[in-house]
Order: structure tokens, then C-alpha cells, then sequence
């Protein structure tokens, strides 16, 4: 018997496959893929066909109070990542979350920085 943590774990894990099936990055666009745990947000660009990461950030070292503010400030410094590495346009990877709250909040703060997808 598995307990609703595992569940909840198990059917994210599913919908990734489901996306990652269909998602690739590129060099002229590579994945920007977010990940979520209990306490931080993290994200990276991807060029999936050479294996490697272009740019990474995450919210540990932010000082903002709340998810969300600290949603939007990881869109913004990975957005000046990305124009620093000469990448315009992404291909956005969920991870499997669903799109509302802090990974929404994220999106649009990366989108309003610059990065198109």
C-alpha cells in the first residue's frame, strides 16, 4: 500500500515522461527545464542533443518572502542567463508540475525578461 506522498510523486513523475517524450532542446533552442521541491525552485537550459547545460539557477540564495517573489526572481536571472549564453528562445519543461502558482509565476517572469516560448 502506498501512502498519497508516493502517489502524488508517482503520477508527477508520469506526466514528465508524457512531456519529455515529446520536448527536446536544441542548441538554437534549448529545454528550460524547472524543478520544485518543498522549499526551493531550480532551473535550467538544456541543449539535449550534446548533453549539456547551457545555464543553471535556483532560489536558494534569494531573500524574497514568498514562493512566488522568488518565482519571479529566478525568471528574471535565468532570462539574463540565457541572453548572456545567446539564447532567445526555449522550449519550456514543466517537469511534470502543473502550471499555476510559482512555476506560472516563473514563466511569466522569464517571458517578460526576454525568453520566448
Amino acid at each position: 500500500m502506498t501512502n498519497k506522498s508516493q502517489q502524488k510523486t508517482a503520477a508527477r513523475t508520469a506526466r514528465h515522461a508524457r512531456i519529455r517524450a515529446r520536448v527536446k532542446g536544441t542548441a538554437e533552442r534549448p529545454r528550460l527545464a524547472v524543478y520544485r521541491s518543498n522549499k526551493f525552485l531550480y532551473a535550467q537550459l538544456i541543449n539535449d542533443a550534446e548533453a549539456k547545460t547551457i545555464a543553471a539557477a535556483d532560489t536558494r540564495a534569494s531573500k524574497a518572502k514568498t514562493p512566488a517573489e522568488r518565482a519571479v526572481e529566478l525568471g528574471k536571472s535565468i532570462a539574463d542567463a540565457a541572453k548572456k549564453a545567446k539564447v532567445e528562445a526555449v522550449v519550456f519543461d514543466r517537469g511534470g508540475f502543473l502550471f499555476a502558482g510559482t512555476i506560472k509565476a516563473f514563466a511569466d517572469s522569464a517571458r517578460e525578461n526576454g525568453l520566448t516560448f
